[in-house]
């Protein structure tokens, strides 16, 4: 699944938007960042723009695990 989020700026407010699109609608997902994109540069005061996405078939969880102590991960360097 992909979100796209931006922020629109009226007198002297912030008021924060999104829109989801289907696993499958990337490209969707980036013609509409465009599309934002393109009307901020034509004067609306529209503010970060971004995507974010987030697989519902993921196998792991978001963000940092704890290690255990059999954990020995090594760099390898040249």
């Amino acid at each position: 699944m992909y979100m796209v989020y931006w922020t629109i700026e009226e007198d002297g407010r912030r008021a924060p938007h999104a829109q989801g699109f289907d696993t499958t609608a990337m490209v969707e997902a980036m013609r509409f960042m465009e599309d934002l994109r393109r009307r901020q540069r034509e004067g609306e005061r529209i503010r970060f723009v971004t995507m974010c996405s987030e697989h519902p078939d993921v196998v792991g969880h978001p963000g940092v695990d704890v290690t255990g102590p059999e954990y020995d991960w090594k760099k390898r360097r040249r």
